[in-house]
């Protein structure tokens, strides 16, 4: 199947809110995918714990109770992803749904799920825990993977996974050329950190990256009470491309889309052609190794 010369992509900044009841999150999920779809997004992207805003659907004890919350949206998310699956037909789009805790036998991994319009569902569990999360007791992943799409090859990795640049130097090389990063930081400096990470990753693998970060402020779930982010869209920084590697970028926290329209073909002409081959050469580096092996690909066409 052939993939589109062009992508219009939008990543949300998306803010956490008290939702009353599953139907609320069915309509606020309506509103948000609705918004992004009727200016020409083809890919929507979702934060990392936004799925946490479901825990508040089963009562202020739960949601205040970190264990408690873990399993009450764990149990929440296929009927999250049935929500995802319906709007992704209706409207015709990719979606990456919000991640959040997903019940392994006697573990919570941290999955983010790729929805297409057909209903088909590509998983990636985060694979490197940050200190808080080790604390909730949310366990590693397994699988690293690439998702075969309509829209292109596509790897995601989710927040503190994309700090870590062999993860996804092995994405790119086993074929992907667009990286989703949802988010949930707390502090300026997280988010800074997670969009640093953003510009390295695309400039290293000649590839673009769509960051999504959860924002505002939820004293009822004690997991994400607080939530710093930059929504942003970057590619490596060549002339003709984005002389800054910025091509979109919301203000900070502030909730809304931020969109951006990707040039596939102009970034897989950069890793022969541009004023740098920073992709190509990354072989020449000492002990770099190739790690394609290491990612299992998943056709989701």
């Amino acid at each position: 199947m052939s993939t589109p010369r062009r992508i219009r992509i939008a990543t949300a900044q998306y803010p956490i809110d008290k939702l009353s009841d599953l139907a609320a999150a069915r309509d606020k999920l309506t509103r948000w995918v609705t918004e992004a779809a009727d200016s020409g997004a083809e890919l929507l992207v979702f934060p990392e714990y936004g799925a946490m805003e479901l825990a508040a659907t089963a009562g202020e004890q739960v949601a205040a109770d970190i264990p408690a919350s873990l399993e009450a949206v764990s149990r929440a998310l296929p009927e999250a992803d049935a929500v995802y699956a319906d709007l992704a037909r209706r409207h015709r789009v990719h979606i990456l749904a919000a991640s959040g805790p997903l019940r392994r036998a006697d573990r919570y991994v941290n999955a983010a799920r790729l929805i297409t319009p057909d209903g088909r569902i590509g998983i990636q569990e985060k694979r490197i825990m940050t200190p808080f999360e080790q604390e909730w007791g949310i366990a590693s992943g397994t699988a690293l993977r690439v998702f075969e799409t309509a829209l292109g090859c596509i790897g995601v990795a989710i927040c503190y996974d994309s700090e870590f640049p062999l993860l996804v130097r092995a994405q790119a090389e086993a074929g992907a050329e667009l990286f989703l990063v949802p988010s949930c930081t707390e502090r300026v400096s997280g988010a800074h950190r997670v969009r640093t990470a953003a510009l390295a990753r695309a400039l290293e693998n000649t590839c673009a990256v769509a960051v999504s970060p959860l924002v505002g402020e939820a004293p009822w779930c004690p997991a994400v009470d607080v939530n710093t982010g930059i929504a942003g869209v970057y590619v490596p920084a060549e002339a003709g491309l984005s002389d800054t590697g910025v091509l979109a970028e919301g203000q900070l926290s502030q909730p809304g889309w931020v969109f951006a329209d990707i040039d596939l073909v102009a970034l897989r002409a950069l890793r022969t052609c541009g004023e740098m081959r920073n992709a190509q050469d990354w072989l020449l580096q000492p002990g770099a190794s190739p790690l394609a092996q290491h990612v299992e690909r998943v056709s989701l066409t």
